[in-house]
């Protein structure tokens, strides 16, 4: 099989190569390769020691030349150029205590995760298949190299890696892989938030989030994200549901995918993501059962926001993602009625500008929800949501800095600066969101002396 490899790589590979050396393009590059999926980078093994790379190319960076990794630069664009190289013990369940460099290829590839990712190809030898990666791909399974345990306690976030790549691939868990991601999942503990936090994002954003699932039947989740393992074991005995907490859930997540993925660029589809992950965190807390023997979750949209803070901060996100995911998690269960003043009303109180992403989350919370129930609630949002294009292209006044008059402009006319200049731009508002029609900067003055001499 010839796969054809970018220009800088094969001209990295035929540099190596013609002194003396053997080199390949390796891993994650020919699996995506093989499976006619664009590489996100193309890496590069080789025989030369790190020196011996950094002698044959103008410009390279030492990004981990202690393990081998030496990046060459060619039109500003970085490829990271490995020693074949034998992992010594591992003392953390992630890095390993030492780094042996070979000469042997094989050797190399042994200590890698799965099957599929331990292939290497360059053009004089085709592709180098030790590990049968190949027909792992034609079975679309994933599965580790050598002895599944042995991979797991030398490097423990592969355990979500396996799941990732199978959400990501639509792949199955070889049996034995399965096996002892059970057994070995609490080694998840001694992985930094920032990596799992990252395989979570890869694993929500892909094109099979309900994996998660997976990842909650393998004890996974109960590792690196109790709070979803306390969805799974909360029911819903209510005419608007028919799953449980944590199987609304995920229902949740695939109905963004349906109304999101691809027309949104990743940072905004992940917080989308995200939201539908953490919207009922707050259920199981909230749950109280009535004497009719319905579930009851009052108040779960403040305990999942409250949770969900608390669960993005411990992932290590950033704080705009924090902010984001919170505030729609906090609204997602806020019906809006389908009248103008109340979409002025909503759009003021939740951010004109996180309204069309409130939209999105409401829709897929309904179609996460019982069939029989759901007509109603899509009808009003339509009618919501046309409100609200009609209130944008009306350019109506919501926020504060949409006002006809400014504070400086309160101060000219003779209201003093300070608290009650802030209380009557406040009311000023609230007069202009249920009156559109008074936001012109005299009617609002004439207002302001009013306000002032009551």
């Amino acid at each position: 099989m010839k796969i054809k490899v970018p220009e800088h790589v094969e001209y990295i590979i035929n540099t190596l190569m013609k002194n003396g050396f053997e080199a390949y393009a390796v891993g994650g590059c020919v699996r995506d390769t093989i499976l006619n999926r664009m590489p996100g980078d193309w890496d590069i093994t080789t025989s030369a020691k790190p020196e011996q790379v950094k002698e044959l190319f103008k410009r390279t960076i030492d990004t981990g030349i202690e393990h081998g990794t030496v990046t060459v630069m060619l039109d500003k664009i970085g490829y990271e150029v490995t020693t074949y190289r034998i992992d010594g013990e591992y003392e953390d369940n992630r890095h390993p205590k030492s780094v042996e460099f070979t000469s042997n290829l094989v050797e190399d590839l042994k200590r890698r995760d799965f099957t599929i990712n331990a292939m290497a190809y360059n053009d004089k030898d085709g592709i180098v298949d030790e590990f049968c990666g190949l027909e792992d791909i034609e079975r679309k399974v994933i599965r580790c190299v050598g002895t599944a345990g042995d991979r797991f306690d030398e490097d423990a976030l592969r355990i979500m890696r396996a799941v990732r790549f199978a959400a990501q691939l639509g792949f199955s868990i070889e049996e034995e892989t399965r096996k002892a991601i059970e057994e070995k999942a609490v080694h998840l503990k001694n992985i930094s938030a920032e990596r799992i936090r990252v395989e979570l994002v890869k694993l929500l954003i892909s094109e099979h989030p309900e994996l998660l699932v997976t990842a909650y039947d393998l004890g996974i989740t109960k590792v690196m994200l109790p709070e979803f393992d306390l969805m799974m074991k909360t029911g819903q005995a209510n005419p608007h549901h028919i799953y449980n907490v944590g199987i609304h859930t995920v229902k949740a997540i695939e109905a963004m995918k349906e109304l999101a993925k691809g027309n949104y660029p990743d940072k905004e589809y992940t917080i989308l993501c995200l939201t539908m992950l953490l919207h009922d965190a707050g259920k199981p807390k909230m749950k109280v059962t009535d004497e009719t023997g319905r579930d009851r979750f009052h108040g779960h949209p403040q305990e999942s926001a409250i949770i969900a803070k608390d669960v993005l901060r411990r992932l290590r996100f950033d704080n705009h993602t924090i902010d984001v995911v919170t505030r729609l998690v906090l609204n997602h269960d806020y019906r809006i009625e389908p009248t103008a003043v109340a979409v002025r009303r909503a759009s003021n109180k939740i951010g004109l500008e996180y309204m069309p992403y409130l939209f999105l989350v409401q829709r897929a919370d309904v179609m996460a929800q019982n069939p029989s129930t759901q007509k109603e609630k899509m009808d009003r949002m339509e009618e919501v949501e046309r409100l609200y294009a009609e209130l944008c292209e009306k350019q109506h006044c919501v926020q504060l800095k949409d006002l006809a008059v400014s504070g400086r402009d309160l101060i000219e006319h003779g209201l003093k600066p300070g608290k009650e200049l802030g209380e009557v731009l406040n009311k000023l508002l609230g007069m202009v969101i249920e009156q559109p029609e008074l936001n012109t900067k005299d009617q609002l003055l004439d207002i302001s002396e009013s306000i002032r001499m009551s």
